[in-house]
């Protein structure tokens, strides 16, 4: 009996069939399992409208920015069954449509050449620069929702709201969530939670440990903590877009708009105006959860007020003929509470850098922000301390330290708030939340909880490989994966530039070190290309290939509306990338790809035993160069 058929066969009971584990699902997403059609309503006592939803999953992750996102992905790629809860229409959170804040990292814009994050985000960056060069925010909003439905063993819940936490012991057993829209409850069951929200709900409702506010300088000897612990944190922001309409536009603010001064903006340029600026920041000393309705109000009234300035003071003639075209009414928030983990990760960890248990990247400066925001305008809109090297977050700042299924990522993780103010930007967030993900659905295959995996050294070796096998970038940590054939090969190339030996490509890195360090093949392409091979002693059996290409992380690659953080970016396929070429055992031919523009990827195909393979490269999309950072080989 087909699954549908069994479905209609059922009772109509209210609730829908809970789908298990092996259970194949559909390659479109089942709305039938999450969104029974029925004549009567059968929900809880207290929701008599609502219709009761059971769902269950292997993991259950509440949030769907950027950290929500990779880590629903990472999850699901490696075999988890995730239930992903977004509270919003769209995925993104404050990349999205709704905010429009671009995406920043360990490269600090431009500040840190070189060091932008691999892995999911990377993925996520360039299926955009290649198929959004017109910079449209609703299509990098289309991208994260195509990337998320487009995943089997992933059930996407919009606008819909986790609201309560059942337990079992200090566990989570399951949770409840709402949406209002389709007047449905949701009841979901899993061994493994994520709390990606940012506020932390889910920790909230599961009672675990949670720090908000600032911790006292002398608590954990931080230059950046002030002399006396407090609950102040960093505001929120509201952001707008302009744009020259080639006439005059005139601007007449509302009456609830502020007056803004020149002597207000004294530290806060308005040089520009097509984008906005971040330093419309405000509610830091408030509390940034409860207080959102005046936080709200008082951005859009500051808003209106600096646009009224450089409309109409007359310091600003040249922006006679701009006008608005979108003004954000979702603040993009950016401190709230953080959940305590096993290790509270501090300044002090983010100037050494240094984790055995090491499973993401960070490197955006320790940036601080008056918790008085715009009101502040005595002071600099923010205090940076700039780590002289990347970072690496451990696994220990993941997960819950007194509810043994919880973890978390976002910029939630167990931090104190000067480390907060660097982990807290969305391409770190992103990459924690791809370790998190990624941890998750191996605790589900060994039927553990995090702190399990954390304390096994060899289980945590696995996380970090396994890791590094999908691109994930890590400081100082190296391929070393027993299952790699590669690792056994030599390796021969057609041609070679000087300090891109063929052999880099097995050398366990897949970036290099910026003014230090060179870990890839280069080889000036010839009129028929380049190519560079594989060669083992004796013959082995090869059915998945690996490739990691050069995608430019020299360059700063985003989707943002300002016109000076986009000089210099791509929005387009990179030039250095690998765009056409073939994968060669002998005369046969395992795999052809023309158009590429990803930096990862894999190629999967029947057993093949052979003592060679050869990678050869026919086109860039626009160097002169073929580049590979890394081949593996898997049977």
């Amino acid at each position: 009996m087909k699954r549908r058929e069994l479905l209609a066969a059922l009772p109509l009971t209210g609730y829908s069939l809970i789908v298990r584990a092996q259970e194949p699902l559909p390659a479109k997403p089942d709305f039938d399992r999450i969104a029974p059609s029925r004549n009567r309503r059968h929900g809880v006592p207290q929701e008599p409208n609502m219709t009761l939803v059971e769902l269950q999953a292997d993991v259950f992750i509440a949030g769907g920015g950027l950290a929500g996102v990779c880590a629903a992905l990472s999850a699901t790629r490696h075999g988890a069954k995730v239930v992903l809860v977004q509270d919003r229409s769209r995925l993104g959170g404050n990349s999205s449509s709704e905010v429009k804040m671009h995406v920043v990292g360990a490269n600090c814009h431009k500040g840190r050449p070189g060091w932008r994050e691999g892995g999911i985000i990377e993925e996520l960056k360039l299926d955009d620069a290649a198929a959004n060069p017109q910079r449209c925010w609703e299509l990098w909003d289309l991208l994260l929702y195509d990337k998320i439905v487009s995943e089997p063993n992933i059930t996407l819940l919009l606008e819909t709201t986790l609201y309560a936490v059942a337990k079992k012991g200090p566990a989570i057993d399951h949770v409840m969530a709402r949406c209002d829209k389709s007047e449905h409850l949701y009841r979901v069951r899993a061994p493994i939670f994520i709390d990606c929200t940012g506020d932390s709900r889910l920790a909230l409702e599961a009672g675990a440990h949670i720090r908000t506010g600032r911790e006292s300088r002398a608590e954990f000897n931080e230059s950046l903590a002030p002399e006396m612990a407090d609950q102040e944190t960093l505001g929120s922001s509201l952001l707008f877009t302009s744009r020259d309409y080639g006439k005059p536009m005139p601007f007449k603010p509302p009456k609830w708009a502020r007056k803004v001064t020149k002597e207000q903006l004294r530290f806060r340029g308005t040089n520009s105006w097509e984008y906005g600026y971040w330093w419309i920041e405000w509610g830091g000393n408030l509390n940034t959860i409860w207080d959102n309705e005046r936080i709200r109000f008082e951005l859009l009234a500051i808003t209106m007020g600096v646009w009224d300035y450089i409309k109409n003071s007359g310091n600003h003639p040249t922006s006679a003929n701009w006008a608005l075209d979108w003004v954000g009414m979702m603040p993009g928030k950016r401190g709230s509470r953080r959940i305590v983990g096993d290790h509270i990760l501090t300044e002090h960890d983010l100037l050494k850098g240094e984790f055995e248990d090491a499973v993401a990247m960070g490197g955006w400066p320790m940036d601080d922000h008056p918790p008085g925001g715009f009101d502040r305008s005595d002071l600099p809109p923010n205090t940076v301390l700039k780590t002289q090297e990347v970072y690496n977050i451990p696994f220990r700042s993941l997960y819950s330290r007194n509810v043994p299924n919880l973890m978390m990522a976002g910029r939630n993780i167990s931090a104190t708030h000067a480390a907060f103010t660097s982990t807290r930007v969305m391409a770190t967030c992103a990459c924690v939340g791809q370790a998190a993900g990624t941890a998750a659905a191996q605790c589900v295959k060994a039927r553990i909880g995090p702190r399990e995996l954390s304390r096994d050294r060899q289980r945590v070796i696995a996380l970090q490989q396994s890791l590094l096998r999908d691109d994930q970038s890590l400081r100082g940590v190296r391929n070393e994966d027993p299952l790699d054939l590669a690792r056994k090969a030599r390796v021969s190339a057609s041609v070679e530039e000087p300090g891109g030996g063929a052999a880099k490509v097995l050398d366990g890195f897949v970036r290099d070190i910026p003014g230090k360090e060179t870990h890839q093949w280069m080889g000036r392409m010839a009129a028929d290309g380049a190519w560079i091979e594989l060669q083992w002693e004796k013959p082995v059996t090869v059915s998945e290939v690996q490739i990691t290409f050069d995608t430019g992380f020299q360059r700063e690659l985003t989707l943002s509306s300002q016109d000076n953080a986009m000089k210099g970016i791509v929005r387009g396929p990179q030039p250095e990338t690998a765009r056409d070429y073939r994968i060669l055992s002998g005369g046969a031919v395992l795999a052809a790809v023309q158009g590429n523009h990803l930096r990862l990827r894999r190629h999967r195909f029947g057993m093949v035993t052979t003592d060679r393979l050869r990678l050869h490269i026919a086109a860039t999309n626009g160097s002169d160069m073929a580049r590979v950072f890394e081949i593996r080989c898997y049977s």
